[in-house]
């Protein structure tokens, strides 16, 4: 994998994760598929940087960093397909705020929320949805500080400050809940500014051979 094919890479991963989480309140089946493409090519990237530069903590972190996404998603999507499908926590939770709800969603729009609901009928079924969210955000946060680690490793090979810049973004953004999205967004943003702004390191000039005497006796 030649320089300029790693740093293409890099950047398009990038570009695809920026887009699948602007498209997230849009359609969240696009944003898995985008985010799974981007954060692979990505990952390509980050392995042929890794090999140039000759710095094998960045495709380390990168990799441990994309394996936590991966298994988080994972973790995710099954958590919430257990939670509307299988099990009763969201349709009870939803028949106190609205009284007379039977689990079809399709009545849901007719129904009048209750206006005084018991906080102790709620919270039984608040602490098993906000369990799933707190796991959401500690793979989220694992994820971005490996990554982290990975483009502040580009960033010392390459002397392109974004990537650490970027990196550290995401990483606060994945501390702080809800509001922190922003940051991860600009972070990603950034990261694939810095790919496009890498360049090749300069050649070293090889030095002329001197010729050599010999004096025979």
């Amino acid at each position: 994998m030649t320089f300029e094919s790693s740093k293409t890479l890099g950047g398009i991963g990038s570009v695809l994760l920026l887009v699948g989480g602007l498209a997230f309140l849009v359609q969240p089946i696009i944003t898995l598929f985008l985010g799974f493409i981007g954060a692979l090519l990505l990952l390509f990237g980050l392995k042929g940087l890794a090999d140039y530069y000759k710095g094998k903590g960045i495709f380390t972190n990168g990799l441990y960093g994309f394996v936590t996404l991966i298994v988080g998603a994972v973790v995710s999507l099954a958590s919430f397909v257990y939670l509307f499908f299988y099990s009763s926590i969201v349709t009870n939770l939803v028949a106190v705020l609205y009284p007379g709800f039977t689990g079809d969603w399709s009545t849901l729009p007719n129904l009048t929320v209750n206006p005084n609901p018991n906080a102790a009928d709620i919270v039984p079924y608040i602490g098993p949805i906000l369990a799933i969210f707190v796991v959401i955000w500690i793979f989220v946060f694992v994820a971005a500080f490996f990554t982290w680690r990975s483009l502040k490793g580009v960033t010392s090979k390459s002397n392109v400050g974004l990537f650490s810049t970027a990196g550290l973004l995401m990483l606060v953004g994945a501390i702080i809940p809800v509001l922190g999205l922003i940051l991860m967004v600009i972070g990603v943003l950034l990261m694939a500014i810095a790919f496009f702004q890498l360049k090749p390191q300069p050649q070293q000039p090889t030095e002329a051979l001197e010729p050599s005497f010999s004096t025979q006796v």
